[in-house]
């Protein structure tokens, strides 16, 4: 019976290696497609190590791919000290997959020339690919590794953040080595688009509306509530200064979508209700975000 148990948890063990690898490979993927693809035969550097290998294979000659590879090597490093070798072998088999893509992408002819149209899509894929092999644990390399290390000192602020500040840099270094004005714009619209992108892929589409309701009618609100928006609600006990009188304040959190359906049930319940209505942009609990997973 101890074999057999142990012989499951192998198999399950092997199971959850092989889908994270494969999770890995196609954010890689359309990762790589966005580079070679659109914005690498263009001149859009996107940030990160990737944008400095774009400038540096039009500037000096050799693979953006290559380039990406071999700047990788001493923040791989850096990796390696701080999050140990689990971490940096998957991170490390991101970046050999990256290198490889971006070359292979590279061989074909740009999908598009249109400068507009090919930073749209290349940030499209971009910002999904990292999203997608961060949502793993793992990196695609690069500024990634280091914007990990930056995020546990500073976790109040988000990885888009961190993407932002450190290629909008790397975007005005292209303007200056490019010469060209125009293709420093539009690298810039594929850095805002696969930050937007990016946000959504790792936070996903759980924004929500924190909302107290204050009314005489709790009990017919709450009803509606839990039937209609089939969603969990919390009676909060308060005490009017006022009126001194006891009242129950109903607090939900409801997806954004639907919030408009919740307030429509309040003016139809009683329009005299009072209510506050706030964002809540990150929630963890049943329905949204596991607090046991480490944030990216």
């Amino acid at each position: 019976m101890e074999n057999k148990k142990n012989m499951l948890d192998r198999y399950k063990s092997a199971g959850h290696l092989l889908k994270k690898l494969g999770i890995i490979l196609i954010g890689t993927f359309l990762y790589s497609a966005g580079i070679g693809l659109f914005l690498d035969p263009n001149e859009l550097a996107p940030g990160g190590v990737v944008g400095i290998s774009v400038i540096i294979s039009h500037a000096l000659g050799g693979s953006t791919g290559t380039w990406y590879f071999l700047l990788n090597i001493p923040i791989t490093l850096l990796g390696l000290w701080k999050f140990g070798g689990k971490f940096i072998i998957f991170s490390f088999y991101a970046i050999t997959l990256n290198s490889i893509f971006t070359n292979l992408f590279s061989m074909f002819p740009a999908v598009t020339t249109n400068l507009l149209l090919a930073a749209i899509a290349g940030s499209l894929l971009v910002g999904t690919g990292i999203g997608i092999v961060l949502r793993t644990g793992s990196t695609t390399g690069g500024t990634d590794i280091i914007i990990k290390v930056l995020r546990r000192r500073y976790p109040a602020i988000k990885t888009s953040t961190f993407f932002l500040t450190i290629d909008l840099a790397i975007v005005a270094i292209s303007g200056l080595v490019f010469k060209d004005f125009n293709i420093a714009m539009y690298a810039f619209i594929t850095v805002a688009l696969h930050g937007r992108v990016l946000d959504y892929v790792l936070y996903g589409s759980d924004e929500a509306r924190l909302i107290y309701i204050v009314s005489d009618k709790s009990n017919a609100l709450l009803e509606r509530i839990l039937e209609e928006l089939e969603i969990g609600a919390t009676i909060l006990r308060g005490h009017g200064a006022y009126s001194k009188s006891e009242k129950d304040i109903i607090m939900c959190v409801i997806r954004k979508r639907n919030a408009p359906h919740l307030e429509e049930i309040v003016k139809q319940e009683d329009s005299r209700a009072f209510m506050i209505i706030s964002n809540a942009s990150e929630i963890y609990g049943e329905g949204y975000k596991n607090i046991l997973v480490e944030k990216v």
